[in-house]
């Protein structure tokens, strides 16, 4: 019985070593409580101020947006360009042919920017021709019709125009014959 009480009282004895070795470190469970949470809480909150613009906000340029999601342009700083009244043939099986004659103006958002739209002007109406030549006056028909052509011609001459941005076309003559 000896034996038995003294492994025992052995064991006991190892366990009160390990329970002094465990308070001297920290459990997993109390490693997260107590450092990694709090740091976790920390960067959060400074993360979420940054974006909130509490950091430095002031340097960049604040844009407003309206509420369809686009950005406000103050009025006075628009600036209209008118093009020259095109007339291009469409393509057709009719041996008299199509014609479209129309005349666009262009909006900019940027007064500064039309010294250095002018220029490419050529360009812009060589892409004009040549996409309008693709089309038949079927394309052209209704409102749907107008749309589509209106927001491909506008995204040709933004990509002519790069780093400027031609806001919007707006056809101010349009006759298809």
């Amino acid at each position: 019985m000896s034996d038995a009480t003294a492994s025992a009282d052995d064991i006991a004895d190892i366990d009160d070593e390990e329970g002094e070795e465990a308070s001297g470190k920290m459990s997993g469970k109390k490693l997260v409580l107590f450092i990694a949470l709090p740091l976790l809480l920390i960067i959060g909150g400074l993360g979420g101020a940054f974006m909130m613009g509490v950091f430095g906000g002031g340097e960049e340029e604040q844009v407003e947006v309206g509420v369809d999601g686009k950005k406000v342009v103050d009025p006075s700083k628009i600036v209209f360009y008118e093009l020259p009244e095109l007339i291009i043939n469409l393509q057709t099986d009719d041996p008299r042919g199509s014609f479209v004659k129309f005349k666009v103006t262009l909006e900019l958002h940027d007064a500064a920017a039309l010294p250095k739209i002018e220029p490419l002007m050529p360009r812009i109406i060589d892409n004009f021709q040549i996409y309008l030549r693709e089309l038949r006056a079927s394309d052209l028909e209704g409102s749907a019709g107008l749309f589509r052509l209106k927001e491909e011609i506008l995204r040709r001459i933004n990509m002519d125009v790069r780093p400027h941005e031609v806001a919007d076309v707006l056809f101010t003559e349009m006759i298809i014959q």
